[in-house]
């Protein structure tokens, strides 16, 4: 953003340049014209009062060394020629001047008709045409002739040409003190912005980690900007204190829930034996629900201390975390008839939240063990690779149909298909928050053998 800023700044001040300096260097460059036409002008209206005489006593020639002269000194060509033969020069100080131009001609027919010379259009500093001015000569008030100067104008070129250049070096000039002004000026409006993208960056990793939110603190800047931070400092104080409050709140109610539940199985167990046949079977349902009831309380309180935990990551043996979950999972895994299967290589220690491989490969194993069919194979295979240990777990399971495996991770969503499995849907999403906190990914896959294959990815150290 700060490059855009300045850029425009930038622009801004080219624009200005711009609009002054055209202006500027076309005025410079008429100014040193028409001083080169006066000083001609000069010089035609003197030759023109010299050939007064000669034309009247019939000897223009008495004008040639004049001419000459003159054209010696300046490099300017100059003809005189009469009313009646206007392409015939009566006396000339060179023989190569283009008195058969038309555009010559035409000055010619306006001097014989008795119009002064008039100063020519600007030309630019690279075209190389010459000035022609024509004045008729005049006897008693009579037009008997006309006096045409040819001027060079390679002189007043590189007069204007220098003074273009001096007005592009002071431009140049100005446009970069401007840059050197503008860097400040730019840094200085766009600190408390900078520091509300880092802030908004750092955002996400506290509330979710459960930390404090650091403020902007932007003490310099646009007063504008610096209330848009305080703003945001209060904005982010309260989505954290909201947050922290939810969080709470599902802690609390989860424990708070326990005791009671535990009572009312125990109160349901103790009914075994003493009701009636018929009523026996809602007996042993209520007594299922409670357990589920159970274990959606223990995921909610594993989801909140998942959200709520606000320890640093630490250096974690995947190794012997992987192999230590699988031995404690090997029992029930067995008692299913399914086999754990451990792939890949060593692959070191990884930067995770305490307990946090437990905590994933739990949750992994539990929803494998419960969609996988008897006699098949789990899968869990361990590879490292430019720095990313890549963690997965695979079944053999009915799967998931390919729309669903992005919604898989949602907080409480299950397939339509697996109602009747027995879990509350956060197994993934408390996946999903452990491996968040450390920038890990997870993706769902599905493989061409069937069932599903969850693959997470953690930093390595």
């Amino acid at each position: 953003m700060r490059s855009r800023l300045l850029g425009v700044v930038l622009a801004l001040i080219v624009l200005v340049l711009v609009g002054l300096g055209v202006p500027l260097g076309r005025n410079v460059a008429a100014a040193e014209q028409q001083e080169m036409f006066l000083d001609r002008l000069t010089d035609t209206s003197r030759f023109a009062s010299l050939a007064q005489r000669p034309l009247i006593d019939d000897s223009p020639h008495l004008l040639r060394a004049e001419l000459e002269r003159y054209d010696e000194l300046y490099d300017i060509g100059v003809a005189v020629v009469a009313r009646d033969a206007p392409t015939v020069p009566l006396v000339a100080s060179r023989n190569d001047l283009a008195l058969g131009d038309p555009a010559v001609q035409d000055l010619i027919s306006k001097a014989l008709a008795g119009r002064l010379p008039v100063a020519p259009e600007l030309f630019a500093p690279w075209s190389d045409a010459k000035v022609v001015l024509a004045e008729p000569v005049l006897v008693d008030g009579e037009v008997r002739g006309a006096v045409i100067t040819f001027s060079p104008t390679a002189k007043t070129r590189f007069e204007v040409l220098a003074w273009w250049a001096l007005l592009l070096a002071g431009s140049l000039l100005v446009l970069a003190l401007a840059v050197l002004l503008a860097l400040p000026v730019v840094r200085w409006t766009l600190r408390p912005v900078q520091a509300l993208d880092e802030a908004t960056g750092k955002l996400l990793a506290a509330v979710v980690s459960g930390r404090p939110v650091p403020p902007v603190g932007a003490e310099s800047g646009p007063p504008e900007l610096r209330q848009l931070s305080r703003s945001f400092d209060q904005m982010a104080a309260n989505v954290s204190d909201v947050l922290a409050a939810q969080r709470a709140f599902v802690a609390d109610a989860s424990h708070q829930l326990r005791n009671p539940l535990t009572a009312l199985k125990l109160r349901l167990s103790n009914l075994e034996g003493h009701v009636d046949a018929e009523a026996e079977v809602h007996q042993v349902e209520a007594l299922s629900e409670t357990d589920r009831l159970n274990r959606i309380l223990d995921e909610l309180l594993s989801m909140a201390r998942a959200e709520s935990s606000s320890v640093d990551p630490v250096p974690v043996d995947v190794d012997k975390s992987v192999a230590a979950r699988l031995s404690a999972w090997s029992s029930a895994a067995a008692a299913k008839e399914v086999h754990l299967v451990l792939d890949g290589e060593r692959v070191g220690m990884a930067l995770v939240p305490p307990r946090g491989v437990e905590t994933i490969l739990d949750a992994l194993l539990d929803n494998a063990l419960k969609f996988t069919a008897e006699g098949t194979l789990i899968v869990v295979d361990a590879r490292k690779s430019g720095g990313v240990i890549r963690l997965s777990v695979a079944d053999h399971g009915p799967g998931l149909q390919p729309d669903e495996l992005e919604r898989a991770t949602d907080r409480f969503w299950r397939s339509p298909a697996h109602q009747n499995v027995p879990g509350s849907g956060l197994g993934l999403s408390i996946v999903r928050l452990v491996v968040e906190r450390v920038d890990g990914t997870v993706a769902l896959e599905s493989p061409e053998d069937g069932g599903l294959k969850v693959v997470v990815t953690l930093p390595a150290v």
